[in-house]
């Protein structure tokens, strides 16, 4: 009896194996190794662009006879109508500036500034319009009117005055791209 039930449980165990060795190579396909490192290269290639980008378009700033760069400036349109808003309470933050500010047509964006080490608001942010005649109408009606829990202070921003122009001019000419000079073959003259 136990000799005719042994080929029987060879032939299920071995179609299972069988199946099962299938299943691991058809996954093997799909997540090879190599495939993982492939994947892994191609994203920290992606993040080292992406910070190149980055650096490449830090804008250079100078005021009380310090310089530095600023990154986050990159992330605003250019050439737009900006407002400076003080008196922003702890709760404020780029959605709630946002929303007070969303009903003028050419709005683009609002942010709070905030620390980078903590994340605290440091009470002012800024709000960015297409068209300067928005930019007034918004100085007008907003100043003085509560966004959160206070009143806030407006004014025109005037960031673009603390641009280091000259650093500015540097850093264009040395990030243009150079024309590549054309190899000539030793046949061609």
């Amino acid at each position: 009896a136990v000799s005719s039930s042994t080929p029987f449980t060879c032939v299920i165990s071995c179609s299972i194996f069988g199946q099962a060795q299938q299943l691991f190579q058809r996954d093997a396909q799909i997540v090879t190794p190599e495939a993982l490192e492939s994947v892994k290269a191609a994203l920290a290639s992606s993040e080292i662009e992406h910070k190149a980008e980055t650096k490449k378009k830090a804008i250079p700033r100078k005021a009380a006879g310090q310089s530095w760069e600023d990154p986050t400036l990159a992330e605003w349109p250019e050439n737009d109508f900006r407002l400076f808003c003080g008196d922003l309470g702890n709760e404020v933050n780029d959605d709630v500036l946002s929303k007070a500010f969303a009903r003028f047509p050419s709005f683009n964006m609002a942010r709070v500034v905030r620390d980078k080490r903590t994340g605290k608001t440091k009470g002012y942010g800024f709000v960015s319009f297409a068209n300067p005649s928005d930019l007034a109408a918004a100085l007008k009606e907003m100043n003085g009117k509560y966004v959160g829990n206070r009143p806030i202070k407006l004014r025109k921003s005037n960031w673009k005055e603390r641009i280091d122009q000259d650093a500015l001019v540097r850093q264009k000419n040395h990030y243009q791209k150079k024309p590549k000079l054309q190899k000539k073959g030793i046949l061609h003259k």
